[in-house]
């Protein structure tokens, strides 16, 4: 059996951990990595999906109740990842403009620290990124108490 076969429609855990926990998107990332290494998923597709994750897992430790749970299945050819928490509110999800999110602006060019402080302080990009990372292949849904966020591996299809 091949690590594609045995990632199935169920879904397998990869990591839980509570509001408590030091530096979870860090270490949402490091376990991400290691098990899509493991699937002999390589390059840019882990860098995305590791950018992807730490968004949400972020939003999830903020904005809602724990414990937290981050997992990886197989639907149809493709590989989903999903962070689950329990506030079963799907958030407001801002609408997306018709350019890349971070194009430059002229006027903001060399605005020194205090501009890169305004830009860095700034929230709600976030779920942008993951919409550019993902191809649009993303979303939420809730059931039973809980919410899932939930993003398809970009590039990624599995071969089984």
């Amino acid at each position: 059996m091949t690590a594609y076969e045995a990632l199935g429609a169920v879904p397998r855990i990869l990591w839980r951990w509570t509001s408590s926990t030091a530096n979870a998107p860090f270490q949402a990332r490091v376990t991400l990595r290691c098990a899509l290494d493991q699937l002999g998923i390589d390059g840019e597709a882990i860098s995305d999906a590791e950018l992807a994750v730490s968004e949400f897992v972020t939003n999830a430790t903020e904005h809602a109740m724990g414990p937290y749970e981050m997992r990886l299945r197989r639907i149809q050819a493709r590989i989903i990842c999903e962070v689950e928490d329990h506030d079963p509110r799907i958030p407001n999800i801002p609408p997306f403009p018709g350019t890349a999110p971070y194009t430059p602006v002229e006027e903001n060019r060399g605005g020194g620290l205090d501009a890169l402080r305004a830009v860095l302080s700034e929230h709600g990009r976030g779920l942008h990124i993951v919409h550019e990372l993902t191809g649009g292949a993303w979303g939420f849904r809730s059931r039973n108490g809980t919410k899932t966020a939930w993003f398809a591996l970009p590039g990624v299809v599995s071969r089984g």
